[in-house]
Order: structure tokens, then C-alpha cells, then sequence
């Protein structure tokens, strides 16, 4: 934050310090996960202590979209059942939800927000899934984050956060760009304060700031994130704020083989991704 004046860097961290903590629940799954001889009780167990996380999942893999033959009565069961990774994608989601405000701020759309997160997360585990020593679960997480200092500027700075989103599209400019030039900071910034406040392990933490940086990222994580992000943008999926499509840069193109195009292609049917992403963000809406 070297570039950043004294006052703004004050702002930023008082943001950051108001928005709510990560839940200590997913603090624990993140770390369970990251040790390879975990087992699934584990992850029960840590699931069971928060009875808010217990009753939301459990709503929300009775839902329709999942359309299970028997009803799914106990965090057990849905491991058992549903496996490991998608019970902690789940918690993860949820708590993400969680920390969202309920309504729209600052004209910025927090229904359409969640949407493209979960869909950037669902695409960057597809397409770390399809790299060699990168870990698709961590590709999730980063993607369902990646933008979350966008909702500390809609909450915190609304009026600046405004005037940059409509910047944005009154000049055809990625969204990024009109922050630095009001704010004098993008999202990406941001997030990764908030990110580094709540623990998060520091390749998590980069990708974050450099989501939007074809030249200072690094890694299949990033790569995955970098991708996801305008993939989803351009299938419509949801809608962050921001109405530029970027182009991939040869950089990121050359970890999965071809441009954006020639990437959705070889990654197939999306749609049961953006479903997925719908279904959860209404079960989660409805108390």
C-alpha cells in the first residue's frame, strides 16, 4: 500500500476492521482441509458445534435442486452421502452469504454479486482441476472471494463506489479502473485486506489483490481465478458491477491452451454451474 496516501490506507482499514469476522466454524474447516490426513468425522464434528451452519446446510441439500430420494437429517449423513468437498464448499458459501448485507447498497446489486461469485468459484474449480499441482478446492474459495472488496466499498465508501460504477459504464471502462481513478484504490486492494484480517493463507491472499493483474500473479490458483472471473462475466452468470469483458492475457491462455472462447468450449456445459448458483443463492435468501 505504498502508493496509497496516509488518509485513504486509514479509511481502508477502518472499512476493513467494520466488517464482520469469518465465521471460527470455517476458519477450522479451511484448516482441517489444508491437512491431508483429515478425516470426514472431522469435519462433522466442527460442522455440529455451530448449529446455524448445521440447519443451513441441511436446508439447503433438502432443496429442490438436489432432488435426494430421502430427506438428509444430520451433517453425518450428508458427508456420507454427498462427499467431503461438496459439505466444505457448502459451509463455505454459506458463511460467505452470511457476511453479505441483505439488500441492495449503493446500486450495487448483492443478489447479482452472489451470483457471479459462485459461479466464478464453480468454473475455477473446473479449470484447477485441469492443473497439475493446483488444488481445485482452493480454487473455489479464491473465486467465491475474489470480489468481496467490492461489498467493504458498497457498504463503507457507497457514494465513491457509485460514482466509479457508473464511470464505469458511461466510459466503457472495467470497473477496476474507474475505483483507482475516484477512489484512488480498486476492490482487489481491499479484498485482500479483508482476506489477510480474516487469516486466509497468503497464496489465497494474492490472488485476491491480483485477480485483475495479468503481469503480477502467479500460480494455477491465480490462473484459475484471473479465467473464471471473465468467463463468467461473459456467460451472463450473475453480475458484479462491472460490464467489460476483459480479455485473457497470453499468460493465463497458455495454462489452459487457447483464448476465452477456446477455454468455454473445452470446459463444456456451464449451465449446471449457474443453476446451482441460483438455487443456493434463493434457499439462502429465505429465512
Amino acid at each position: 500500500m505504498n502508493s496509497i496516501s496516509p488518509e485513504l490506507a486509514k479509511k481502508l482499514t477502518m472499512a476493513v476492521e467494520r466488517m464482520p469476522a469469518f465465521p471460527k466454524s470455517v476458519q477450522k474447516i479451511l484448516e482441517l482441509t489444508r491437512n491431508l490426513d483429515v478425516q470426514p468425522k472431522d469435519l462433522v464434528q466442527v460442522i455440529e458445534k455451530d448449529p446455524v451452519m448445521t440447519v443451513k446446510i441441511l436446508r439447503v441439500l433438502n432443496s429442490a435442486y438436489y432432488s435426494l430420494p430421502n430427506k438428509i437429517t444430520s451433517v453425518n449423513h450428508s458427508v456420507v452421502y454427498l462427499g467431503f468437498n461438496t459439505i466444505k464448499n457448502l459451509a463455505l458459501s454459506i458463511a460467505s452469504v452470511g457476511i453479505l448485507p441483505k439488500h441492495t447498497i449503493a446500486g450495487f446489486d448483492i443478489q447479482q454479486y452472489l451470483l457471479h461469485s459462485l459461479t466464478t468459484a464453480g468454473i475455477a474449480k473446473l479449470l484447477g482441476g485441469k492443473l497439475a499441482g493446483t488444488d481445485p478446492m482452493d480454487c473455489y474459495i479464491a473465486g467465491l472471494l475474489h470480489d468481496f472488496g467490492k461489498v467493504v466499498f458498497a457498504q463503507f465508501l457507497p457514494n465513491d463506489f457509485n460514482q466509479a460504477m457508473l464511470k464505469s459504464v458511461r466510459e466503457n471502462i472495467s470497473l477496476h479502473v474507474a475505483e483507482n481513478q475516484v477512489i484512488g484504490v480498486d476492490h482487489t486492494v481491499v479484498g485482500s485486506m479483508l482476506a489477510e484480517k480474516w487469516q486466509f493463507p497468503q497464496t489465497l491472499v494474492d490472488c485476491i489483490r491480483n485477480h485483475h493483474s495479468p503481469d503480477s500473479g502467479e500460480g494455477g490458483i491465480w490462473a484459475s481465478v484471473y479465467a473464471a472471473n471473465q468467463i463468467s462475466k461473459k456467460m451472463a452468470f450473475g453480475d458484479s458491477g462491472n460490464p467489460v469483458i476483459e480479455q485473457i492475457p497470453p499468460t493465463i491462455c497458455n495454462y489452459f491452451g487457447g483464448d476465452i472462447d477456446e477455454i468455454i468450449a473445452a470446459l463444456g456445459d456451464l449451465s449446471k454451474i449457474a443453476e446451482e448458483a441460483i438455487v443456493f443463492s434463493q434457499v439462502e435468501s429465505n429465512p
